[in-house]
């Protein structure tokens, strides 16, 4: 008898063993393939929908009766938007296990239908409209096409991504407080907030409706504009009106992209434009703190009183804002359901949750003087340029301590349009460092198609400029005679001494042509950047001051004092304390490290 024959006869329990284990191994390689399969489906479609469905639009009017407008256009919208039939999921299995489907859609889907459109989906979203990184707890986060390893932005990240891979013509998305114009920044394409109340959120569920806007996505100009006036209802004839426009200095401060790959591309392609006038130049936070008296309930207690404090003020009020209306919303379903969350969204729902707010008419009274301080810098002809952002995505496995001060520098700049109520569409300016670059266009509250007919007009131009900016290459520095330096140096204290602080920035900056291994004139010229408003040139030069002196107090403190300005609060902390370590009994590092200690919490 044969040893299996023996083992058949003598070990039964044995054979019972080996099956069990054959069938494990059956289930294992059944459990792989479908992950397989999972991640197929999630690379084809980017992971960007929830569900996928055709609902397909209004027939054609018959010959010789114009097409409708959006013909051959397919889109795709988000999930807080009422489609008949399924229900509305607002970003969360809790919440569309708790709710039935609808029995109408949004107005903005029958519109859309009703213009030749044909809808595929609806697409991921962060859960109850919170989050601007993107990400989902329940659904996953899409896969942001032009970096995979990068955050897709949000709340709108699914429609964002839908648009980036090619998968539809446009989608539509809600934006509250950024999450249309994030995600469009993030994933390279073009995104558009309309002004606030002139597109219908009728079967749109809210967030905070004094914020809540439905924005639209598009790769392409023309789609991007055939949509809008769909939606905005508009009349293809305007007179045309010369362009004046606004570059907002001091917030392309707080952009860590050169300045040479946003406004130099800005200026170089309305150069070749008609009908545009010569774009001046704004510290726009300055032109807020004068026009916003209400802001001043808002603003930290700090001597640091730069541009970037005013606009943080602002963007507190948004968020107490859009804090006080959630509550009002959806209070009751989250303290009955309390519905599992993402760790940044949980934070912020229960934040909604657990605030009272004593002073609710200090909100909308920021809001009103937002909207007429914008009317009054832009009125109907006027073009405000800022960058989107200020960062470029976080990576998907980036550390939650990085959260909060990268959504200050976002809010920083989002809270303009948000709390004027005006319009706003993010462009994209290729890349910078392999991160998508973009910069917005801001119009006062309803003169959304003179916004359109303005992207329209410009896109290919920047485009061209953008092209030419990705070739071109530094000049070379040059040396020279140090003595020559010196006297420049000299020149440079006394223009700064009579604050003349351009004249100064010119003369440090030919002495460090002749001299770049000075650590001095970095650290002055720093001090002039800093009067101007120049703060990130400011810590580039305390940097390089530093490399070449790392005991240089001054330049830790220039450093410090630029970084506060730009938002950088952890990192601000650490100049002052390095100061404070070279110079225990330093003044203004102590003062600041108390300062800085009070804001980070």
């Amino acid at each position: 008898m044969s040893k299996l024959s023996k083992l058949n006869v003598s070990y039964p329990k044995v054979w019972v063993v080996i099956g069990v284990g054959l069938a494990g191994a059956l289930i294992l390689a059944e459990v792989h393939r479908r992950r397989l399969n999972a991640k197929g489906n999630v690379s084809e479609d980017f992971g960007a929908f929830v569900e996928r469905f055709e609902l397909l639009p209004f027939p054609q009017p018959p010959p010789p009766a114009a097409r409708l407008p959006l013909s051959t256009l397919t889109f795709a919208v988000s999930d807080n938007f009422d489609v008949k039939g399924y229900i509305t999921g607002y970003g969360s299995a809790d919440w569309k296990r708790t709710h039935e489907a609808t029995s109408k859609s949004a107005e903005v889907v029958k519109t859309m239908l009703k213009k030749g459109a044909t809808c595929v989906g609806k697409t991921v979203m962060g859960q109850l409209g919170y989050g601007i990184l993107g990400k989902n707890k329940n659904y996953g986060t899409p896969i942001n096409p032009e970096e995979p390893s990068y955050v897709p932005g949000g709340s709108s990240s699914g429609s964002a991504v839908a648009v980036a891979a090619q998968i539809v013509d446009f989608a539509l998305g809600t934006d509250t407080v950024g999450c249309i114009r994030v995600p469009a920044s993030f994933c390279g394409i073009l995104g558009f907030r309309p002004s606030h109340g002139l597109v219908s959120t009728v079967g749109v569920l809210p967030n905070s409706q004094s914020l809540d806007t439905v924005g639209w996505f598009a790769s392409d100009p023309s789609v991007l504009h055939r949509v809008g006036h769909a939606l905005l209802h508009l009349n293809p004839l305007e007179p045309k009106r010369t362009r004046r426009i606004i570059i907002a200095d001091d917030l392309f401060q707080l952009s860590k992209v050169p300045l040479q790959k946003t406004v130099s591309v800005v200026t170089k392609a309305i150069e070749k434009l008609s009908g545009y006038q010569t774009p001046k130049h704004i510290q726009f936070g300055q032109y807020i703190a004068s026009n916003v008296p209400s802001l001043e309930l808002f603003c930290e207690e700090s001597t640091n009183k730069r541009s970037a404090a005013t606009l943080r003020a602002l963007s507190s009020a948004m968020i107490f804002l859009q804090r006080h209306e959630f509550k009002i919303n959806h209070e009751e379903w989250v303290k009955s359901i309390k519905p599992k969350l993402g760790p940044d969204i949980s934070n912020s729902v229960w934040a909604a949750i657990n605030t009272t707010h004593e002073n609710v008419k200090s909100l909308y009274n920021v809001k009103a003087e937002m909207r007429a301080a914008l009317r009054g810098l832009l009125k109907d002809d006027g073009i405000l340029i800022i960058p989107t952002v200020s960062d470029p995505p976080l990576k998907l496995n980036s550390k939650k301590s990085l959260l909060a001060e990268f959504n200050d520098r976002a809010y920083t700049l989002l809270g303009i349009a948000n709390m004027s109520g005006g319009c706003q569409v993010a462009i994209p300016l290729g890349k910078h460092d392999d991160c998508p670059v973009s910069i917005s266009l801001i119009a006062s509250h309803g003169t959304d198609k003179f916004l359109l007919d303005t992207v329209l007009d410009m896109y290919s131009s920047l485009q061209q400029e953008v092209s030419i900016a990705s070739s071109s290459s530094p000049l070379p520095d040059t040396n020279s005679n140090m003595d020559t330096a010196e006297l420049l140096k000299e020149k440079g204290n006394t223009a700064y001494k009579g604050k003349q602080w351009n004249k100064a920035v010119s003369y440090y900056t030919e002495a460090i042509k002749l001299n770049d291994a000075n650590a001095t004139y970095y650290s002055n010229r720093a001090a002039a950047y800093l009067e101007l408003g120049c703060y990130q040139q400011a810590e580039e030069d305390c940097s390089k001051a530093i490399s070449l002196d790392k005991k240089y107090v001054k330049a830790y403190l220039r450093r410090g004092t630029a970084k506060e300005s730009l938002i950088f609060y952890k990192e601000a902390l650490e100049d002052f304390k390095h100061a404070l370590v070279l110079e225990p009994q330093n003044k203004v590092a102590g003062l600041a490290e108390k300062r800085l200690k009070k804001l980070i919490g």
